[in-house]
């Protein structure tokens, strides 16, 4: 029998054996949206899947890639993203817009490290805070969230507890928002 321990270990260093967390790419624009599709089919009816990618425009690399992640599998595919920028009115905040984790992939600190970058890189470009948000229902990334250290901001309206904030994206699409402060680099 292989123990958990051993397992961890074996699965760690074959993330280790893929490519290194790299900048994001406009060309990198087609294979996120089709793996958007693809990785949350499991949960979702393929329209909404297909609706979910919608919030990934390309322009959000354009604009955003030199602020964006990718972790690539060993062949130089994705296996994971983080679409994220630096705001353009606070010179001290910065934004992960959406993050995606190949689900054979989920659960062994993939996501984990792409914030990690995520806050080392916005460290260092001055950037103190950074913000996110999430659907109440989506109880995996509030935990995720949490975890990563990110506190729930108050929010107008409450459902079992969680702080929301009604009507953020629109009639009936509340939100949950976080913060999460980041050291400043020396």
């Amino acid at each position: 029998m292989i123990s958990t321990s051993h397992r961890d270990r074996c699965g760690k260093r074959e993330l280790n054996r893929m490519s290194q967390v790299r900048r994001a790419h406009v060309s990198d624009h087609r294979a996120i949206v089709e793996r958007v599709q693809t990785w949350w089919g499991d949960s979702r009816t393929p329209e909404q899947a297909r609706e979910l990618s919608l919030l990934l425009p390309k322009l959000f690399l354009q604009f955003f890639s030199g602020t964006s992640l990718v972790r690539e599998n060993a062949d130089g595919s994705v296996a994971a993203f983080l679409v994220g920028f630096y705001s353009a009115d606070n010179d001290e905040e910065a934004y992960i817009h959406f993050v995606g984790v190949d689900p054979a992939l989920r659960g062994r600190g993939v996501a984990r490290e792409l914030y990690t970058e995520f806050f080392r890189r916005a460290a260092e470009a001055g950037r103190r805070e950074v913000r996110a948000i999430t659907s109440p229902q989506n109880t995996g990334s509030i935990a995720f969230h949490r975890a990563m250290g990110f506190a729930l901001e108050p929010g107008d309206r409450e459902l079992d507890g969680l702080p929301m904030h009604g009507d953020y994206d629109g009639p009936g699409q509340h939100r949950v928002c976080f913060h999460r402060p980041i050291p400043r680099t020396k």
